[in-house]
């Protein structure tokens, strides 16, 4: 029987923190192929381009969120149960993040510059959440899956109908992303008040107007 690896806190502040400037660095590997490859080029002018840029500039913010709200929840989660359901809804949203920083080289632009920003508040929500126990962070997660998802969506519609490799990418996020909901709820989810939830839209739509374009 192998012999179980504990962590000191030392050990999770170090790990945490490379994990954090490799997202923040842009360093990230799917263990998934993007969907992007089974969909069909497309001639783009440069207006449709800017815009699908925009657009996939930020999902890849959102994704750089979902890692930090991710880590800071796993390393604060009160049972084995939870760091396991975050560490494996982390790994997905990781290939997330590579899929859209890949897609945005292709689109010939780049990450939101506020990526350092993006990554530190969404780090400390985690926490917080994390800090009123186990129902609580999962609520949160199942909120924040149902507003994600719902952007999501909107983004199907805003993409030009011929960029078929964006659109590949965010329908499978949006797949993902539901189920990762749903695997916070069946794990014992308490609903997240309607302030809270409020607030959570309020700050999703400034980190949506300020990552199209910076």
């Amino acid at each position: 029987m192998a012999e179980k690896r504990y962590h000191s806190p030392l050990d999770s502040l170090i790990s945490g923190a490379d994990k954090a400037l490799r997202v923040i660095a842009g360093v990230a590997s799917a263990s998934r192929p993007t969907p992007a490859a089974r969909a069909p080029d497309a001639t783009l002018d440069a207006a449709e381009q800017r815009h699908s840029a925009g657009l996939m500039r930020v999902n890849h913010v959102g994704e750089v969120c979902a890692q930090a709200l991710y880590n800071s929840q796993a390393r604060h989660a009160r049972s084995d149960a939870m760091r396991a359901q975050f560490a494996q809804a982390g790994r997905e949203e990781e290939d997330h993040l590579a899929w859209t920083a890949q897609r945005l080289a292709q689109l010939g632009s780049q990450p939101s510059l506020l990526n350092p920003l993006w990554y530190a508040g969404a780090y400390a929500l985690g926490t917080v959440a994390a800090r009123l126990g186990d129902a609580r962070s999962l609520g949160f997660v199942v909120e924040t899956e149902r507003q994600v998802e719902a952007h999501l969506a909107s983004h199907l519609d805003k993409l030009p109908p011929q960029d078929a490799k964006s659109r590949a990418i965010v329908e499978q996020m949006r797949i993902d992303e539901i189920a990762h909901g749903a695997a916070a709820q069946a794990l014992g989810a308490r609903a997240t008040p309607a302030p809270v939830r409020a607030l959570m839209a309020a700050m999703g739509k400034l980190m949506t107007a300020t990552a199209y374009y910076i």
